[in-house]
């Protein structure tokens, strides 16, 4: 059942309420791709949890005196409780890639991150949408990806670039019960915000930095709501604090925009990633969701 892209596949056995035995266990999507889920034998019922590729950001508009780029926004994240499964049947499982950052100055090519899911059939069971892609010569900023399912959050804004000044910052990716923190714009580091509901806070822009950026806002974790990532320091060049023990812009924040004297690319967006699980009282969004 396990096929490529797939990080982690265990079963252990538990005793159910009604003296049958149920099978514990789960399995990680954390490559972009479409897999196929199997049911495993003796599962009546999945929980899950989704999360939407973040987008990239944008470069400048000028390797000297540009209009600095826009960061992505973070995916969305959405979770699902106990959702009615046939041992045997297939699900359709998307992971969403991270969007890629402007390659350099002068390129509007920033590109937003992918949708992931879960299908059955042409049903959708739950699904964490993708950060869209920074701004290219504005100020504006973009919404963060949403989510349908049984909860989730919404991933946050990326910040505006803005003329002549630093980029903006990228999105966190959304939480177990709030929305990610929002990236900020240009030179006003103080818009970069917490995240909440586990998470990820957003990151601010680049400045006094001309190579590609490799940072944004912070990522979220797969095994359950924790610790919602706070707002960085007022600063530039701040990576987004992680919401419930993610890494970096892994899972699904969006990259920080490059600066206005930089002919380097906007950051890429942290890939998505699903992980389904099953067992005697496990449940998202906390409940058991530890590996077994």
């Amino acid at each position: 059942m396990i096929g490529a892209n797939v990080s982690a596949f265990s079963i252990g056995k538990a005793v159910g309420r009604g003296g049958g035995v149920i099978p514990d266990g789960q399995i990680e999507y954390t490559s972009a791709g479409t897999f196929s889920f199997v049911v495993p034998s003796g599962v009546s019922t999945i929980s899950a949890v989704l999360i939407g590729g973040g987008g990239g950001a944008s470069a400048s508009t000028s390797s000297y005196n540009g209009f600095s780029g826009g960061g992505g926004s973070g995916g969305g994240l959405a979770w699902i409780a106990n959702t009615s499964v046939t041992a045997g049947e297939t699900l359709t499982v998307q992971v969403g890639g991270g969007g890629s950052g402007g390659t350099a100055a002068g390129q509007n090519n920033a590109t937003a991150g992918d949708d992931s899911y879960i299908r059955r059939g042409s049903s959708y069971l739950a699904q964490g949408n993708k950060g869209n892609k920074g701004t290219y010569n504005s100020s504006g900023t973009v919404t963060g990806g949403g989510y349908s399912g049984d909860g989730g959050g919404y991933g946050g804004s990326g910040g505006g670039g803005k003329d002549r000044n630093s980029g903006g910052g990228g999105g966190g990716a959304g939480g177990y019960s709030g929305d990610g923190g929002n990236g900020s714009t240009g030179t006003n580091y103080q818009t970069a915000t917490a995240g909440a509901g586990g998470g990820g806070g957003g990151g601010t822009g680049a400045n006094t930095f001309t190579a590609k950026v490799n940072f944004g806002g912070g990522g979220v974790g797969i095994y359950g709501q924790g610790a919602s990532g706070g707002a960085p320091p007022q600063n530039y060049n701040q990576q987004g604090n992680v919401g419930s023990a993610g890494t970096g812009r892994l899972f699904g924040a969006g990259g920080s925009g490059a600066e206005d004297d930089s002919a380097g690319g906007g950051a890429d967006g942290g890939g998505g990633a699903v992980r389904i699980i099953w067992g005697e009282g496990r449940a998202y969004p906390s409940t058991n969701t530890g590996n077994v």
